[in-house]
């Protein structure tokens, strides 16, 4: 039962009496700081709270102020400390302390990459409309820029890439995008999203730029398909063609080289050669000059002999008769194969031809004129 309902005899929670009693309410402020006072030595006062009690709230007070104003900055993170909405000092991680209701700190993570993408059907060069998707990476490099330059940086910076990626899409043509023009396309859009984000000062630094496959129209995307295969093969041909290249070219130049090497062999054996005979020429001088015909007949017979030997007829003049000397020098060179090596005076086979001038045969002349020789050496 309440201390206030009907048949409660009991006192108030105030320490006054029952419903027979004199109700005087809940106890007043100014009792309870005159007792507080009292209690910790003061002198109570009725008009109002002493200077001592108001001394201990402050301190109570300027304790709670204190501890407010710790806080603590993340390994990557940069604080932004604000003084009366100016900035006083950017913090870096670990333990700090702010004047709270005077400082104001905005935590910025400066590590982490954050990723915007950007895609659209838009408009080429050659007024053919191709479907484009990219991303683009970034990071926070100002953090006091990143927070108070622009309403909204993120936003912004995706308006730049949007702006960026259709202004360079509108200056290429249709094939340069879908195929081989892709490095291109990215350098030119990191560019212009620099460009045009340096007068705002976003406090932003662009890192990776990646151009998605971009893809044609419906309506021609079995043409393109086929050009793109087309060009894959011209790319493959090439890089045949370059190993084949690399391949023959050490080839030729052995080649090349093992040609000016037998070249040059064959010149310095054709000087040898030379410088022989002018040798031998220049022996026999003193002999052609002792006896010249006689040197010029063995220089003759030496030379025949040289000419002949590989010839298997000879032809003999039969002026005398018309017998046909046959001898079979065939067989017998073959017979003498097995035995002795044949001197190149051996002639497989003889031909006869008649002849009705009477000088001996030439056969005959060179034999006789070996033996002459033979004697008149054997004279000396």
């Amino acid at each position: 039962m309440a201390w206030n309902e009907p048949g409660n005899k009991g006192k108030d929670p105030w320490g006054n009496k029952g419903s027979g009693g004199n109700d005087k309410g809940p106890p007043d402020l100014d009792d309870i700081f005159r007792g507080m006072s009292k209690r910790f030595g003061g002198k109570g006062n009725g008009s109002g709270v002493s200077g001592t009690a108001i001394g201990i709230f402050i301190v109570i007070a300027l304790v709670v102020w204190g501890l407010s104003g710790f806080y603590t900055i993340k390994p990557a993170e940069r604080g932004v400390v604000l003084r009366f909405g100016k900035l006083h000092s950017i913090q870096t991680q670990g333990l700090h302390w702010q004047a709270t209701f005077i400082d104001k700190v905005y935590p910025v993570n400066v590590e982490q990459i954050r990723s915007i993408p950007a895609s659209g059907s838009m408009l080429t060069a050659d007024e053919n409309v191709v479907r484009v998707q990219l991303e683009v990476q970034y990071e926070v490099e100002d953090p006091y820029k990143y927070l108070f330059s622009v309403v909204d940086a993120n936003a912004s910076l995706r308006e730049a890439i949007d702006s960026a990626l259709r202004y360079v899409i509108g200056h290429n043509n249709m094939d340069d995008i879908l195929t081989t023009g892709r490095d291109k396309i990215v350098v030119a859009t990191r560019s212009e999203i620099e460009r045009i984000i340096k007068p705002y000062n976003l406090g932003l630094k662009i890192g990776d730029v990646n151009l998605l496959p971009a893809r044609p129209p419906e309506e021609v995307k079995d043409a393109f398909d086929d050009a793109i295969a087309a060009q894959e093969d011209e790319q493959r041909a090439i890089l045949e063609a370059e190993a084949y290249a690399r391949q023959i070219e050490p080839q030729a130049r052995g080649r090349a080289e093992r040609i000016l090497r037998e070249a040059k062999a064959y010149k310095e054996q054709a000087i040898l050669d030379a410088q022989g005979k002018i040798a031998r020429f220049e022996s026999l001088l003193p002999e052609y000059k002792a006896a010249p015909k006689v040197t010029r007949e063995r220089l003759y017979l030496e030379t025949m002999q040289e000419v002949l030997k590989g010839n298997r007829k000879v032809l003999v003049d039969n002026k005398n008769s018309n017998n046909l000397m046959y001898l079979p020098l065939d067989k017998m060179m073959q017979s003498s194969t097995h035995k002795a090596p044949m001197s190149h005076s051996v002639v497989p086979n003889i031909e006869t031809t008649p002849s009705h001038s009477s000088q001996p045969s030439t056969t005959t002349r060179s034999v006789r004129l070996s033996r002459q020789e033979s004697m008149r050496q054997s004279g000396r």
